[in-house]
């Protein structure tokens, strides 16, 4: 049986962003090398579906639902500086944030253990009022809320590996202590947050976690961080779901970054934590893509991304 589910959509691709480094390449690599690889035949393929609006308005704004929707119909070209879209962006963003959503579904209902949903546009960044660094609406976030609002889990962990922090998902929940944040992300780097001394406030304090990181820190530096900072914070809060934003451009040849993962240090990072969810919440484990911008170091991660997570499935 193939414990581990595999989510990807071909409207993910119509977010047109070139010459952007966020573009519909990054997808185009990995489904080649999975399919290439043979990885794809041994994955349980999920269909996407479309979050709602009012699954989305757990997390954001109805009136910044609305901009999005409207700009992409309207020909808007960006959202800020940062933040490419185009005519089907809104869809892509739905869909993209409707992975997850079947992601918990499937995981919850034991159907697979664990789950990646390759999607774009990526999420960690989007606020509850604004895009933000390529993220239209917060994956992950919405995913954790949904998680607890419509299948009864009461505690999720989000474990966010993206070489930047994830602002958006540290302020979705900083006051709540029923979702664990942690990050490790390159420090002082975009977007400025993640300081080792954000650790939550009022109910939430003591369940965000950053361990901000100098340039050209590498896998013995991170499992390090791994193993003694971020498994015991795991173990400590005892979630009910693991929720990784799996973002690859720490690795050694991204070109955004300065950091140092190699291609095996990422699947090390993988099986580390997906033991942890092996003994905390029986496996459930699922990662949504974040950033990383070298087609080739991107599909080599998340190739042993996959490879690990099945070899970690019981």
């Amino acid at each position: 049986m193939k414990r581990t589910g595999y989510i990807f959509h071909p409207k993910y691709l119509k977010h047109e962003t070139e010459p952007h480094p966020e573009n519909p390449g990054r997808l185009e690599a990995i489904q080649y090398r999975l399919e290439t690889s043979g990885t794809m035949k041994r994955l349980n393929m999920l269909a996407a579906r479309v979050a709602s609006e009012e699954e989305i308005a757990q997390i954001h704004d109805p009136a910044y639902i609305h901009q999005v929707k409207q700009s992409c119909a309207d020909g808007v070209r960006s959202l800020d500086a940062d933040t490419v879209i185009s005519a089907e962006s809104y869809e892509a963003a739905c869909l993209a944030a409707g992975a997850g959503l079947k992601a918990v579904d499937q995981v919850v209902d034991g159907k697979v253990t664990n789950v990646f949903c390759a999607v774009r546009p990526p999420g960690h960044h989007a606020e509850k009022d604004r895009a933000m660094g390529f993220c239209l609406f917060n994956n992950v976030a919405i995913a954790a809320r949904y998680a607890q609002a419509k299948r009864g889990l009461s505690r999720i962990f989000i474990f966010d590996w993206d070489v930047h922090h994830g602002n958006g998902t540290q302020h979705s929940f900083y006051t709540d202590a029923s979702v664990y944040y942690a990050s490790t992300h390159q420090f002082p780097f975009y977007p400025g947050t993640g300081a080792a001394n954000e650790t939550g406030s009022g109910d939430g304090m003591g369940t965000t976690l950053n361990l901000p990181l100098a340039p050209f820190s590498d896998d013995a530096v991170y499992l390090d961080l791994v193993e003694n900072r971020v498994i015991p914070e795991m173990f400590r809060f005892k979630p009910d779901l693991v929720l990784i934003s799996a973002g690859f451009d720490a690795h050694e040849d991204d070109p955004l970054a300065n950091m140092r993962i190699s291609t095996q240090g990422f699947g090390l990072i993988t099986a580390r934590i997906q033991k942890a969810a092996n003994e905390l919440c029986r496996g459930r484990l699922i990662s949504m893509l974040e950033g990383g911008y070298n087609h080739e170091a991107l599909s080599e991660s998340v190739q042993i991304h996959l490879e690990n997570l099945m070899a970690g499935t019981h």
